[in-house]
């Protein structure tokens, strides 16, 4: 059984006195690393960890089942890994969209720092990220599946080429490298092509796109040489855009229907009786992918030194908070899986503590034994698992910049968010000098967010503090000063 641990009450925290965030997110795994704990105990060189950075496209948090919340058995494998490793019960994503929560898992900054703040945008070539760190430290970086980090030209704001990417937009993958960059547009669910680094196609039909990026992973492994850092990023669980449906195997048809409902759906209305069941559908075969990599590492004896994470870049609300599928500031499109196993994480635990996409690349870095550059803005995740909670800061801060410009902060116990007002003219925008809050949910008492409490004047003193809180946030993220107006409409 997974250790559990209370929530801490606080909304907000601070580092200790005379101790910086740098200080901290340096220093605290340095003495944590398993690479150098190893050696400690033993006396003798340890290798590298390999890492393999598995990502599920859209999958909502809640579907998990180790997480308790869904009863139909749709991740044993997940479930396992939970069970082996550590589960971060509260993770969450930095931007509520595609490309944005991409960049922030590679780079460890967030969207106003790494300049991916919309779909459509790339990775800066000179950027420092998780697969450029880990080449100078002697892994291979390679990458296979969905990329979406990919711009014409830097962030000019010129649409993506959906398919081949050139390598100095490659995030610093520059080994094998088996993608495209929007692989919804490359693709159906049973035909499509991915690009190999000589941007040729890689043509795949009659079988699932799931099972053949899994067996091209597969392949991977079974020859790779370490260390390495392997990305594995499906579409699954995102919906095929061009026929706005899920897409499960076609033998999974009809198998969920009935299916249980999540409670933020069920008063709301938007697309999820008539796409649930397929999602769940998707759901169950990504675990079984899960399971195929986990059962190759077995085979080839990676597992006794690979870092496996499972992780999403957003949710999905299904049409229930806005028009589209996520991209809003609800638990639904923020709230994403992450579950870690491999050395050093071999726990059998459970976090409460409150992380974020930004907080992965940095973790991942110390876990390996290598230096975290200074351009990351995240914390190692390390300290948390032997419960070194002193300091940790234990709210996240998100960004959103489609759909709306706006700005938001997750805390234990409150989900607070406030926009830039929308008029017919509003065009998407990376940020804002004046905000005004519009979203206030009180999670212990509504977790299923149906009472927004915005501008309710029973709630004006947790307001306040949070709209100061959310400015000293934005400027510390982007070196920005915002304004944060007080609700328009409040509540008698």
């Amino acid at each position: 059984m997974a250790a559990r641990y209370p929530l801490q009450m606080r909304i907000i925290g601070a580092e200790p006195a005379g101790v910086t965030r740098r200080s901290w997110l340096q220093a605290a795994p340095a003495a944590l690393t398993p690479l150098a704990a190893g050696a400690a105990q033993t006396g003798a060189r340890t290798e590298r960890p390999n890492i393999i950075l598995l990502i599920s496209d859209q999958f909502r948090w809640d579907c998990v089942g180790a997480m308790g919340i869904n009863p139909m058995n749709l991740t044993p494998n997940i479930d396992a890994m939970a069970s082996r490793g550590v589960m971060f019960r509260n993770a969450f994503a930095n931007q509520p969209v595609c490309a944005p929560a991409r960049g922030s898992i590679f780079t460890g900054q967030y969207p106003s720092r790494h300049g991916v703040w919309r779909n459509g945008f790339g990775l800066n070539p000179g950027a420092s990220t998780l697969a450029t760190t880990l080449r100078t430290a002697g892994y291979s970086a390679n990458y296979i599946g969905k990329w979406h980090l990919a711009g014409n030209s830097g962030n000019t704001g010129q649409d993506v080429p959906n398919g081949p990417v050139a390598p100095e937009y490659r995030g610093g993958f520059l080994d094998l490298w088996q993608a495209a960059n929007a692989l919804e547009h490359t693709s159906h669910a049973y035909e499509g092509d991915l690009y190999d680094n000589d941007r040729k196609p890689i043509h795949f039909s009659g079988v699932y796109r799931v099972d053949f990026m899994t067996g091209l992973a597969q392949r991977f492994l079974r020859s790779a040489k370490p260390p390495f850092l392997l990305g594995l990023s499906y579409l699954e669980v995102h919906h095929q855009n061009d026929i706005d449906s899920y897409v499960p195997p076609k033998e999974f048809a009809g198998r969920y229907k009935n299916p249980f409902i999540p409670q933020d759906l069920r008063p709301l209305p938007g697309s999820w009786p008539s796409q649930l069941s397929d999602y769940f559908g998707c759901v169950a075969r990504i675990d079984e992918a899960v399971g195929a990599i986990r059962k190759t590492l077995v085979e080839t004896g990676l597992d006794k030194n690979t870092i496996f994470v499972f992780v999403s870049d957003h949710g999905c609300h299904f049409k229930t908070r806005n028009t589209e599928y996520k991209r809003s500031p609800h638990e639904s499109s923020i709230h994403i899986p992450l579950v870690v196993e491999g050395p050093g994480f071999n726990r059998s635990i459970e976090i409460p503590e409150l992380v974020s996409q930004v907080d992965l690349a940095p973790s991942l870095l110390a876990a390996a034994g290598v230096v975290i550059p200074e351009s990351m803005q995240g914390r190692s995740l390390l300290p948390l698992l032997d419960r070194r909670t002193d300091g940790w800061r234990n709210e996240t801060y998100f960004e959103m910049s489609e759909f709306m410009t706006g700005r938001g902060l997750r805390a234990p116990q409150y989900a607070y968010a406030a926009a830039v007002p929308k008029r017919a003219d509003w065009k998407p925008a990376p940020a804002s000098d004046t905000y005004v809050e519009y979203m206030l949910y009180d999670l212990y008492a509504d977790p299923h967010q149906h009472v927004n409490l915005a501008g309710n004047q029973n709630c004006a003193e947790v307001s306040r503090g949070l709209r100061q809180r959310l400015a000293e946030r934005i400027f510390e993220a982007s070196g920005a000063h915002a304004a944060i107006e007080p609700a328009i409409f409040p509540y008698p």
